[in-house]
Order: C-alpha cells, then sequence, then structure tokens
C-alpha cells in the first residue's frame, strides 16, 4: 500500500512538471496574445511564430515571419499602467487573408506605381497590380505577404531576412532585404532596413504601424494631437497618384504645429518634410492626451505618409520616398544599383507627455 502511494505521488508530480513545462513555452505576452495563436507552418514547412522583444524598461513588442509584421507594442502610461498602442490581431489567420496591411514591412515599393509598369535602364519591366492599372504597397504578393526569416540575438533586438527573386511581382534584380527591430533603452523601437541586389531595381521600404496612442481598443483618436515637420506635401489626382507638383500644405493638413486630429475625416496625405534625411531631426510627434503616451518620430526618409480611417482608429505615420517615384524623375531616385546597399532607419520614441 505505501509502495502504492509513493508510485501514485511521483506520477502526480510527473503530470505536474509536464503541464508546467508545457504552459511555460506558452506563456502569452503583456498584450494578451498567446504563442499558440500564432503558429502556422506554410506550404514549404517553415513555421510562423510569435517573437517578443522587450527592453529593461519593460517595453514589449510582438513579431511575427509573415510579412515581419508588428502585431502589438506595450508601453507604459502616465498612470503608470501599460498600454497597447499598435493595432494587430489576437491569431494567425487575419493575417493569412491578406485583407490589410497591418504592421507589416511594405515592399518591394511602398506606395502607388502607375500604369503597372517602370522603365529602368532603357528597359521596361511589367508589373503586376492590385489597384486597377496600379501596384499598390508592392503588389498582391508584396513583402508584407512574405515569410521572413527571424533571429534572436538578444532579449531586446530581431533580425528579420527575406530574399525576393528576380522577377517577383515584375521586379528586375535578385534582392536580399534585412529588417532589423531593435527595442533601445531609451524606449524607442529603431527599425533599420539594407538590402542589396544582383541588378538594378527600384526598392522604396517601411512599416505601417497603425498606432492608437490611447490604446488599441479605445475606438477613437479624437484625443490625439498630431504635429509634422512638413510645410508641403505630395499632389495627388482623384486616383491618388502624384501629379508630378510639391504644393504647399493647406489648413486642413497643416500639422507644422500640434493640433488635434479630426476622427471624422480621414487623412490620406504624403508629407515632404522639411529636412529631409536629417535624423535627428524631430519629423513627427503623436501624443494621446487619455493616456498621455506620445511617439517621436526620426527618419533618414525624405516624406512621411499620414494615413487614418473611419472604421479603424488607428494613425499611420509611414517613414519613405514619395509613391510613383520611378514615373516622376522630378522626385527623389528609389533605384538601387548592384554596386550599393540600401539603408534606411526610422526611430519610434515613445514618452510621456508632462
Amino acid at each position: 500500500m505505501i509502495m502504492r502511494k509513493i508510485l501514485l505521488t511521483l506520477a502526480v508530480g510527473l503530470l505536474i512538471v509536464s503541464c508546467g513545462d508545457k504552459n511555460k513555452g506558452n506563456e502569452g505576452t503583456q498584450s494578451g496574445l498567446l504563442p499558440a495563436n500564432f503558429e502556422y507552418k506554410t506550404e514549404t514547412g517553415r513555421l510562423n511564430k510569435l517573437h517578443v522583444m522587450k527592453n529593461a524598461s519593460g517595453l514589449e513588442v510582438a513579431v511575427i515571419n509573415v510579412g515581419a509584421r508588428i502585431v502589438s507594442a506595450m508601453v507604459p502610461g502616465k498612470d503608470g499602467s501599460m498600454v497597447n498602442v499598435i493595432a494587430g490581431y489576437e491569431d494567425i489567420q487575419p493575417y493569412l487573408q491578406l485583407k490589410d496591411y497591418s504592421g507589416a514591412v511594405l515592399g518591394r515599393y511602398a506606395g502607388r506605381i502607375s500604369g503597372g509598369e517602370i522603365s529602368l535602364d532603357r528597359v521596361t519591366y511589367r508589373l503586376r497590380t492590385n489597384e486597377g492599372a496600379t501596384m499598390l504597397n508592392g503588389g498582391p504578393r508584396g513583402f508584407s505577404t512574405q515569410f521572413f526569416d527571424i533571429e534572436q540575438p538578444n532579449e531586446n533586438t530581431l533580425v528579420c531576412t527575406y530574399f525576393s527573386q528576380e522577377g517577383e511581382e515584375g521586379f528586375p534584380g535578385n534582392l536580399t532585404m534585412t529588417v532589423t527591430y531593435k527595442l533601445t533603452d531609451n524606449n524607442s523601437l529603431d527599425i533599420t532596413y539594407e538590402a542589396t541586389t544582383t541588378r538594378a531595381t527600384f526598392l522604396n521600404v517601411t512599416n505601417q504601424l497603425q498606432f492608437n496612442l490611447s490604446g488599441v481598443t479605445s475606438g477613437s483618436i479624437a484625443d490625439q494631437s498630431l504635429f509634422v515637420d512638413a510645410s508641403s506635401y505630395v499632389e495627388v489626382d482623384n486616383n491618388k497618384i502624384p501629379t508630378g507638383r510639391i504644393v504647399p500644405v493647406n489648413a486642413d493638413i497643416n500639422f507644422s504645429s500640434s493640433k488635434a486630429l479630426s476622427a471624422g475625416s480621414p487623412y490620406d496625405v504624403m508629407y515632404v518634410l522639411n529636412n529631409p534625411g536629417e535624423k535627428t531631426n524631430l519629423a513627427a510627434k503623436l501624443a494621446s492626451s487619455t493616456t498621455g503616451v506620445n511617439v517621436e518620430v526620426y527618419t533618414t526618409e525624405p516624406g512621411i505618409q499620414l494615413y487614418t480611417t473611419t472604421e479603424k482608429p488607428t494613425v499611420i505615420l509611414q517613414t519613405q520616398h514619395f509613391p510613383d517615384s520611378p514615373n516622376q524623375e522630378e522626385f527623389p531616385t528609389t533605384i538601387l544599383r548592384a554596386d550599393s546597399t540600401f539603408y534606411s532607419n526610422t526611430i519610434y520614441k515613445f514618452g510621456i507627455e508632462n
């Protein structure tokens, strides 16, 4: 009888240890995401996972392999509680349906390219379009839909790589893309993009982070104010294709002094920064009067695309080159040649309003 009790006790103990080990690998993030909900095996046998970065101050950012998407970001608010300020989904399925670009790396070309073609070194290339005759954000199978290999050298860094083959979505050149996410000790999300190509190509990459600094469940952006260091923007036609003109901002879209966003009027503006390429210059700042959270934007890019919708209360501040640059000779070039290395850096620095 004693031996049976001992064996039973050992069996229960092993069961508890086994369950504990199983749950240990599936602990939720601060934002409530469960790693098991993001596990997905691709047709080629690669596994999508939830990768989590943290810094010494407790900031937490979660990323998945599909599109190298940032799916949540927990930052401290004015009352000391943590706030999820980047919109995302609770499992992998919505990211596989390709309905939006939430948190994704956009490429090879962020924004629109008109006419479905590009010309480079006297050669014309047909592109895959996904908005009538226009390519939007890299086409129907752009970077946002692709599987990135992700390595985590330390707790606060993720290195995401993707190999884009010659002819993918119509672009020339074999392209090797590396996106490095890093959480710094000063509460910044530092994003670096680097790429090389075997043949001259066009490249314009960014990340469509969808911010709501009042919390992604708040349901409004009306309590948030915006500053953008820009006095002009890229004029577009009725199809949202650039006319080639850079024009002064009007009162409705002038954020050169911080002011409240209009929750009822969606924005879709490509701002031309006053100090392009100067990473030490404050390019934009978004702030919430409810949580006190703010985010400052610093970038090597020449422009910021501001985008909001009435359906999804978030604010997008995409740092990038201008749309349709391959067809606009006056715009800054987006050509990457085989003897060069593409480099772009954007920093989103989180803080609390005084």
